[in-house]
């Protein structure tokens, strides 16, 4: 039921962005287009979820298509990103909504009762103590790794080399579930996590990584995944959020975009959060591995020929 329900709303979401792109709502002249506002905002929330890296495609495909508003304009590429995140948020709380609500209580009541019991609980710690390194690491490095990180060639070598970790890691046996980790062992998905700030990596393809490399399931180690994705990219979403939207001004042109952007990131979420489920149940991340390579081939290719800058 909650995957047909998941795929109902994605779709209606996906037929809404279309049609608002369509017709051109909130569109204005010289400003980001709707319909590059829908592609990225279904790259977005495919990319977030799946184990390929959202920001390295958010860079990749703007270079690709030598769409140059977003890199040109700062102030409005830090806002939209904050739309898209948003969009990605929606999908995994909406799907996951009676997990977390359970896994928040257990926290709570853990926290006053100063001890962890049930299973429950013990998922509720792990997902806050993995959720603190990648947090200290983004709010100190954030100016480093927008100054020195996200080059097309970056981008190629970090989907190589972390396509060869992940396909290392899902050789290991199926031995566990998310409970059964310790919360040392969910400081080490966190500390992993922390990684993932660097576009190519992909923050749910080295948790995911993490997971079966501490003998998580392969449908453990996805799931981990998406809940550990709510307290990162809401704490993200308010921090820019506050600074950005808040106590900075909206920039011109921003309706239409930011909100079909938002919804077509949510449709396409839901829609990768519902198939990676059902996928990692009879398959491994061979076809993710697979995937990363022939992307990082295809990004140096086009470096090699000429036909891309190596920078973007």
């Amino acid at each position: 039921m909650r995957r047909a329900a998941a795929y109902g709303s994605a779709v209606a979401l996906l037929a809404l962005g279309v049609v608002l792109t369509a017709l051109g709502w909130g569109d204005e002249p010289g400003k980001l287009p709707n319909w590059q506002a829908l592609v990225l905002g279904l790259v977005q929330g495919f990319t977030e979820l799946l184990p390929i890296s959202s920001s390295g495609h958010l860079i990749v495909v703007p270079w690709l298509g030598d769409w140059t508003y977003l890199k040109d304009h700062e102030a409005f590429n830090k806002t939209f990103d904050v739309a898209l995140h948003l969009g990605t948020l929606v999908a995994v709380v909406a799907y996951f909504w009676s997990d977390l609500v359970r896994y928040l209580v257990a926290w709570l009541r853990s926290l006053a009762r100063r001890s962890v019991a049930g299973e429950d609980e013990k998922i509720g710690w792990i997902i806050v103590i993995a959720s603190i390194p990648a947090a200290i690491v983004g709010a100190g490095l954030e100016s480093v790794i927008q100054d020195r990180l996200g080059e097309p060639w970056q981008i190629a070598v970090l989907l190589a080399v972390f396509a060869a970790v992940l396909w290392w890691a899902d050789r290991r046996p199926q031995r566990r579930d998310v409970h059964e980790l310790s919360l040392g062992q969910g400081l080490l998905v966190g500390l992993a996590q922390s990684l993932a700030l660097a576009p190519g990596v992909s923050r749910s393809g080295i948790t995911i990584t993490a997971g079966r490399l501490l003998g998580l399931s392969r449908d453990a180690a996805a799931r981990l995944s998406f809940l550990l994705l709510v307290p990162i990219v809401l704490g993200a979403v308010l921090l820019k959020g506050v600074k950005d939207v808040l106590f900075g001004d909206l920039p011109a042109g921003w309706v239409g975009p930011f909100v079909v952007g938002t919804i077509a990131a949510a449709g396409s979420g839901l829609l990768a959060i519902s198939w990676l489920l059902g996928y990692v149940r009879r398959h491994d991340y061979s076809v993710f591995v697979l995937y990363r390579l022939c992307a990082a081939a295809a990004i140096l290719l086009l470096i090699a020929a000429g036909a891309r800058d190596a920078s973007f």
